[in-house]
């Protein structure tokens, strides 16, 4: 391993410090906003779209990474789907304050977590035992209905778990079934967060995060086209933010050009083959 630049070391410095505002930030909002366990869901959403905004000013101002959105105009005013791609535990916090009142899928392990676990009770969020694959898929598609009857935006990350920028897309039948079963608009959303923000690691690399919303797909198609349009825009969408964000002025680690090209070419086969 070559020798640490003085940016590499700086960049350290200022992620740790993020970390522990970040910590502190999350455990203060728990303690305080406790008492809107009992207050209506609305005040504990806005709670908890606060927090989401303190975090990432927090980020920017200590980490100096910065958040761009892109595509707000194909957001419906009511229920829709969005579906995201998910590199990052950021998406989990950040993606928070960009919706009028949004319901995350979420798996049911993180219900266990004190005081956090009450508070996704409280909003209302979707849950899923992963560990019981038929019956949660008809939990989930019955919570996510009465979601979106609620008018509310459900999240989705189709793919399941994080994967790094670049990695082969790997998406779940889940997001086919809630576009069946729901029959409202879908968001395809794409995003370069793992660039800024990766996966078990404790850096955070200064550069801005672009999260774009791009054109809803409309209810009605069949499964294979869905699929098939979904992870075209997707996929694509996000391969071009992380070849953008490689030719910046200050880039992140990004993966090899090459790995970007094959990842592009072997979703529009695959496109091609559906």
């Amino acid at each position: 391993m070559g020798a640490w630049r003085l940016s590499d070391v700086v960049t350290l410095v200022r992620s740790l410090v993020f970390a522990i505002a970040f910590y502190l930030t999350t455990a203060l909002f728990l303690i305080i906003g406790s008492p809107l366990l009992l207050a209506p869901r609305r005040w504990a959403m806005a709670g908890l779209k606060l927090h989401g905004q303190t975090c990432v000013w927090l980020l920017g101002v200590l980490a100096g990474t910065r958040v761009e959105v892109r595509g707000r105009e194909h957001l419906p005013h009511g229920a829709c789907i969005v579906a995201a791609k998910h590199q990052s535990a950021w998406d989990t916090f950040a993606l928070i304050p960009l919706f009028r009142d949004p319901a995350i899928v979420l798996k049911s392990e993180l219900m266990m977590i004190p005081v956090y676990g009450a508070f996704c009770r409280k909003f209302e969020h979707v849950v899923v035992s992963r560990e019981r694959a038929a019956v949660a898929l008809k939990e989930m598609l019955a919570t996510s209905r009465q979601r979106a009857a609620q008018g509310r935006e459900i999240i989705i990350f189709p793919e399941g778990t994080r994967s790094p920028p670049g990695a082969p897309p790997d998406y779940k039948p889940g997001i086919v079934a809630m576009y069946e079963t729901l029959a409202v608009p879908c968001v395809p959303l794409a995003l370069n967060s793992g660039l800024y923000w990766p996966r078990r690691s404790i850096m955070r690399y200064p550069g801005t995060i672009v999260v774009e919303l791009l054109e809803p797909i409309p209810p009605g198609l069949d499964r294979r086209a869905f699929r098939t349009l979904l992870e075209q825009r997707i996929e694509t969408a996000s391969a071009r933010l992380i070849a953008e964000a490689a030719a910046s002025a200050s880039p992140p680690p990004t993966p090899a050009a090459e790995t970007i090209s094959d990842r592009s070419e072997a979703t529009e086969t695959h496109v091609r083959r559906t």
